[in-house]
């Protein structure tokens, strides 16, 4: 992985993309560049210039947390980058597309007389590549995430509820450090746990179900999201032949994971173990995505050809769901390097029985 820094390859992106400057916007992508986490703040970066622009209620934040950038306080930040970079003699200046059509509006009567350009994904792209110091707070998310399953082990019995089950998870991984949940929990149990999304409800968890625990939690701005379902009670032959297609999909991905492989293998690989054993159908969903400061971000594996870089940071989620009945998934988050990968996530993931 380069040693260059986010703003060297951000300066290489730009050049590559033959645009003059570009404007950023989104709080996750802003903190990612300067390090501020606040509700009000663009950013303007070109070859000469790094502007950072918030208003009253943030600017002393501003300028104690962000080092390398004019910090201007202005409640028009459009107009103040315009009013900044006037004679700077640029031509084509990029932006999200992903932005407000009112956004858009106000860009182009600002920035009137240059070639707007939009673009999409500029940082995510970057965010694609962790640093060091962004896989050292991701792996902290997983270690939190991690005992939260191992203590909810011993909180889950016949006549909870799902809720009851997912609060604990919630709060427990506040308790362990975590600022807060980085979706909502899923508590999926018997035939709910057919439903790949099914978010905790009121059913009450029963003798004999398979139980499903999607969860994850925020640390530092960055994320975790880790996947285990055990059973309560006995299991069947059938409950134990699928949950063990459903781990062998998950081991043969880590085996092969690493840089190089290509998107359609990585869901390939997986989901290839899971036809092979007659439930090709019944895997309805993507084998995994990116995840950092979000927690579903580049790279998404359904998206046409890519490959993994050493650097990223995806998940490996199979799943088998037979409608109606029960199902299993088992999530664990990669790490991926030159010659293989690293399981962030530690938790067991034999078939658990409670």
């Amino acid at each position: 992985m380069t040693n260059m820094t986010r703003l060297e390859r951000f300066l290489e992106k730009l050049r590559a993309e033959e645009l003059d400057g570009f404007l950023v916007t989104g709080e996750k992508n802003i903190y990612y560049l300067t390090g501020f986490w606040g509700s009000a703040g663009t950013v303007f970066i070109s070859q000469q210039r790094r502007i950072f622009v918030t208003d009253s209620r943030y600017i002393l934040i501003a300028k104690q947390v962000i080092t390398d950038f004019e910090v201007v306080d202005s409640r028009d930040a459009l107009g103040e980058i315009a009013r900044l970079i006037a004679d700077e003699q640029l031509d084509t200046i990029g932006f999200d597309n992903q932005v407000s059509y009112a956004y858009y509006q106000a860009l182009a009567n600002r920035f009137e007389g240059y070639e707007l350009k939009p673009v999409y994904g500029f940082v995510e792209e970057l965010r694609q590549i962790k640093d060091a110091s962004e896989l050292a707070i991701i792996r902290q998310a997983c270690q939190i995430s991690d005992q939260a399953f191992l203590d909810a082990l011993d909180f889950i019995k016949p006549g909870k509820t799902e809720r009851e089950v997912a609060n604990f998870l919630d709060f427990r991984m506040r308790e362990l450090g975590a600022t807060g949940v980085s979706f909502e929990t899923i508590v999926a149990s018997g035939y709910r746990s057919a439903m790949p999304h099914g978010v905790a409800s009121d059913k009450v968890i029963a003798q004999h179900e398979s139980l499903t625990l999607d969860f994850g939690c925020v640390f530092e701005h960055y994320v975790s999201d880790m996947t285990r379902t055990i059973h309560i009670g006995q299991t069947t032959d059938e409950e134990r032949a699928i949950y063990e297609v459903a781990l062998q999909a998950n081991a043969a991905l880590i085996e092969r994971a690493q840089a190089g492989l290509s998107f359609a293998d990585y869901d390939g690989v997986p989901r290839g173990i899971i036809a092979d054993a007659g439930y090709g159908e019944r895997f309805t969903h993507g084998i995994g995505h990116g995840m950092g400061l979000d927690v579903h971000e580049e790279p998404f594996f359904g998206r046409g050809a890519g490959h993994l870089q050493a650097g990223m940071v995806v998940t490996d989620e199979p799943g088998i769901y037979l409608d109606g009945r029960y199902g299993v998934r088992i999530e664990d988050d990669l790490y991926i390097t030159e010659t293989g990968c690293e399981v962030l996530t530690k938790a067991p993931k034999e078939l658990i029985v409670l």
